[in-house]
């Protein structure tokens, strides 16, 4: 399964999700941000590669669905509701992302 994680700056968040999640078998991860200076965009390319994408907020899930509404026909889009407190693998950003996610992917 492909799974993208995205949040505004691709700094803390979707970095921090992708590596919880990177080494779990069955599982091609990756993150994007939703803003000009994210490390790495949010693309189409993206977007279509992935089968599930979380957003770290609902405004991300608004910027993809303006910008990539073709795209994101028939994709798993849920938003987490993790909003930008937290440092690149806090503990309790580790903990909210795993709460949030595993119900997801974790069979």
């Amino acid at each position: 399964m492909n799974v993208l994680f995205i949040c505004s700056r691709n700094n803390w968040r979707s970095p921090t999700a992708a590596a919880i999640y990177q080494n779990k078998q069955g599982l091609n991860v990756k993150s994007a941000g939703t803003e000009p200076s994210a490390k790495t965009r949010a693309s189409s390319k993206l977007i279509l590669w992935a089968d599930i994408i979380f957003v770290m907020e609902k405004k991300h899930k608004l910027r993809l669905l303006d910008r990539f509404s073709e795209e994101l026909k028939g994709k798993k889009l849920v938003i987490l509701d993790i909003e930008d407190e937290y440092a690149y693998m806090n503990p309790e950003l580790v903990d909210m992302i795993k709460i949030s996610v595993d119900p997801y992917l974790i069979t």
